[in-house]
């Protein structure tokens, strides 16, 4: 049995990356739920593709597709611009878009490493911009998916982007450390300034999804060692894989600044997840956040 989701009626929640894999099994379940869902994607055709095959299944389900590209801050604030001016609250942000492991490095439309820019500034610069009009919800919540890679992650503020050495595996990683550090920094902050929001980290296990697929394809294709070893590794749906990300979003229980992931960590029911070490370096992430501010020019203002 999957998570069900609680009644959602009458909230609007956008989620990143919802065209395919853990995304799209998120908007279809809060669609199904009764939310308002804005399916933000980088490729509308491929959003409304899956757009149709949710309204299939669920013909009242009120839900839209809104072009996002998180690797161009640009595209991110004229994303942002359009939900500001909608004038309706925001009750749940899912930051669930990303890239995976391309073997050579690619650079976003602002210079960022592609995995650091997709996977974490973009998300941070969305989710700032946001904050007026999450704020403005009765009990909203941030969602960032992470990665059991973050462990494996490090923070280099000498070469935050790649610039000197680049190694998929481990920018990744860093990327997914970054994502957990922004939804423990963003739940500190909203403690310290009253706000009542929740912020919140999940990862997905090892879902079926895309994304192992894609990322390597950027420049080259995927090794047979990692195909191989991908398929052997248990798996589970990426409806599963969606789960641990819409209970942070939408359980009555949660509470600040959790992660959850799979019962099992690769595979199972969502549940607490256990931290790494090096979410937990306060000054590390309050850096990181300051860094990130300057970097990609977006500040917290409620």
């Amino acid at each position: 049995m999957t998570y069900q989701v609680p009644d959602q009626t009458g909230k609007l929640a956008i989620i990143t990356g919802a065209n395919s894999g853990t995304g799209k099994e998120a908007a279809r379940k809060l669609a199904a739920a009764g939310a308002n869902v804005i399916m933000a994607v980088r490729t509308a055709s491929k959003g409304e593709t899956a757009r149709e095959e949710i309204l299939a299944h669920h013909p009242g389900a009120n839900i839209e597709v809104r072009r996002i590209d998180l690797a161009d801050l640009t595209s991110v604030e004229t994303f942002a611009h359009s939900v500001i001016g909608d004038g309706r609250p925001v009750d749940i942000l899912l930051n669930n878009a990303g890239v995976m492991f391309p073997p050579v490095r690619h650079e976003t439309a602002d210079g960022f490493e592609l995995q650091m820019g997709s996977n974490y500034l973009g998300p941070f610069a969305l989710t700032l911009r946001l904050l007026p009009v999450l704020l403005k919800a009765r009990a909203p919540r941030v969602v960032t998916m992470s990665s059991g890679m973050a462990a494996r992650g490090t923070i280099d503020f000498e070469d935050l982007n790649w610039t000197k050495s680049y190694n998929p595996t481990a920018a990744y990683s860093r990327s997914k450390l970054a994502d957990l550090l922004l939804s423990q920094q963003l739940a500190r902050i909203a403690t310290a300034q009253g706000w009542n929001i929740l912020s919140l980290g999940a990862h997905p296990g090892n879902a079926a999804t895309g994304i192992a697929d894609a990322g390597p394809r950027l420049g080259g294709s995927p090794s047979l060692l990692f195909r191989v070893a991908w398929k052997l590794t248990p798996q589970h749906s990426a409806e599963a894989g969606a789960d641990p990300m819409l209970y942070a979003a939408t359980a009555p229980d949660v509470v600040q600044g959790d992660y959850y992931g799979p019962r099992f960590n690769l595979v199972g029911r969502p549940a607490k997840a256990d931290f790494t070490s090096k979410a937990k370096d306060q000054r590390v992430a309050e850096r990181l956040w300051t860094e990130s501010e300057r970097l990609t020019g977006v500040h917290a203002v409620a």
